[in-house]
């Protein structure tokens, strides 16, 4: 439940915050800050109270390059349990994270306060899995095995859309959901691992998530940013008035 008001309250404050900006009158320029960004993932941690059996954290830093691009680049780590009737599996392992953001919002709307818009990311995930027991019947009964340590490297890339806004001075909040594709896991297709740091169920190609981060930002230069004006488009109801208050006046 509290993700749900925390995705409410973000995406309500950037609404807000862009409707007043677009009803204002902007001058020719405006000074944006440039900022380096430390983000600290919450919701992992705060999942693993309710469920021992998974613990996943993420952090990240990012640069920005202008007003619309910065390049970023992340680490988590994860430790995984699972059990079935049959089975357990254990899991755990680290990520990284590198790529660029893409800020969606008009310059004078943002004001290097209040961030929409996309992530581009490439994940290499390093991990260690085993099996300590299973067992299963056959013609001569019931046999009882296990499968040792074995470590893989598998990566996937991601898609990563999403809002974040200052609160204060230098800290924000910001949502991102994330949509991956998977490009290699680390085994064959018929040993997929059950769970990929950073990525998920490894058994499925694709697999999405949501994040919930804390920023803290550092500015450490300001640029001037030139405002685009609309030049309005003259329609023929225009042209034709104009047409004949110059008879007119003639």
């Amino acid at each position: 439940m509290w993700k749900t008001y925390a995705y409410i309250i973000s995406f309500l404050i950037v609404l807000v915050n862009t409707q007043i900006r677009a009803q204002e009158q902007p001058d020719d320029s405006v000074i944006i800050p440039l900022k380096i960004k430390a983000g600290i993932e919450v919701s992992g941690p705060v999942i693993y109270f309710t469920d021992k059996n998974i613990l996943s954290t993420e952090g990240y830093i990012s640069v920005d390059l202008n007003e619309k691009l910065a390049v970023y680049a992340g680490v988590g780590y994860s430790d995984f349990k699972y059990s079935q009737y049959n089975y357990s599996y254990l899991n755990k392992g680290i990520f990284i994270k590198a790529g660029v953001d893409f800020n969606m919002l008009k310059p004078e709307i943002s004001m290097g306060k209040y961030w929409a818009g996309i992530g581009l990311r490439y994940g290499l995930s390093t991990f260690i899995a085993e099996t300590p027991s299973f067992w299963y019947k056959n013609y001569w009964g019931t046999v009882l095995s296990s499968l040792g340590t074995s470590t893989r490297l598998g990566h996937f890339l991601e898609v990563s859309p999403g809002v974040r806004v200052e609160l204060f001075r230098n800290f924000s909040i910001g949502w991102s959901v994330s949509l991956r594709r998977l490009i290699y896991s680390g085994t064959s297709k018929d040993l997929r691992p059950i769970y990929f740091p950073g990525y998920g169920s490894g058994a499925k190609p694709f697999s999405t998530g949501i994040s919930y981060f804390m920023v803290f930002n550092i500015p450490f230069k300001k640029i001037k940013v030139e405002i685009k004006k609309e030049i309005p488009e003259e329609t023929e109801e225009t042209t034709e008035t104009e047409d004949q208050i110059s008879i007119q006046g003639k």
